[in-house]
């Protein structure tokens, strides 16, 4: 069974109405990435960042997947399939898909501020400003900010390194070290590359599906599975 993986990225939630960065003018739900989204940030308001991350918590509440999260669960059917997600949101799971690496971490789990310890699954409640895990620490929302280390990178790129094809859906390239795990791709690894806009500028050889994600996913599916 050939091996696929997959690197997700905002596009394939944005049709779930989950609101991308690069979509709104340098601004994510009206704060700048250095506001809310840095580890330096959370040093200097642990409080607006634990706000911020409740409020994306309980929109996930509501969020299905839509037909691009659901045709990669799909994939499963025929081919041994590997998500790579930068997404924090748990739509890949509700879709269905069963091996799913989150990079950047998952907004419906919490952990210490103390080296992302004592990780736990909160559902979509809030996080309180006073409340503490195990080791008498701050909670905080198990994700990984910019300036931080990318626990799981390693795990993306031994999967990417073991694929027949890589798809690449909904995501710039603009974001490192995620980005690069495209690199990592065996030289007789088939890329697809689906996004409606103009992606960073690719060295290897790739098929480029200009459409939004749950259309140029349909494609693709077609496409693969009829080989």
């Amino acid at each position: 069974m050939k091996k696929i993986a997959i690197l997700s990225g905002a596009g394939i939630s944005a049709e779930s109405g989950i609101k991308t960065f690069r979509d709104s003018d340098g601004l994510w739900e009206n704060y700048r990435v250095e506001e809310v989204a840095t580890i330096d940030a959370w040093y200097r308001n642990p409080d607006l960042m634990t706000d911020f991350y409740n409020a994306r918590r309980a929109e996930l509440e509501h969020a299905k997947p839509n037909d691009a999260h659901l045709l990669v669960a799909k994939l499963e059917e025929h081919f041994e399939v590997t998500v790579i997600t930068q997404n924090i949101d748990n739509l890949h799971e509700q879709a269905g898909s069963s091996n799913i690496i989150h990079l950047h971490g998952e907004a419906t789990k919490a952990c210490s501020e103390n080296g992302k310890r004592f990780v736990q699954d909160i559902g979509y409640r809030p996080i309180g400003y006073d409340e503490k895990t195990p080791d008498g620490a701050r909670m905080r929302p198990f994700i990984v900010w910019f300036g931080e280390d990318v626990p799981r990178l390693s795990d993306g790129a031994h999967a990417v390194e073991q694929c027949d094809i890589l798809i690449i859906i909904g995501t710039s390239l603009n974001v490192y070290p995620a980005a690069g795990l495209l690199y990592y791709a065996p030289s007789h690894c088939q890329i697809y590359v689906i996004d409606p806009k103009e992606v960073q500028p690719i060295s290897r050889d790739v098929h480029f599906i200009k459409k939004k994600a749950t259309e140029g996913m349909r494609e693709l599916y077609d496409m693969l599975c009829s080989q």
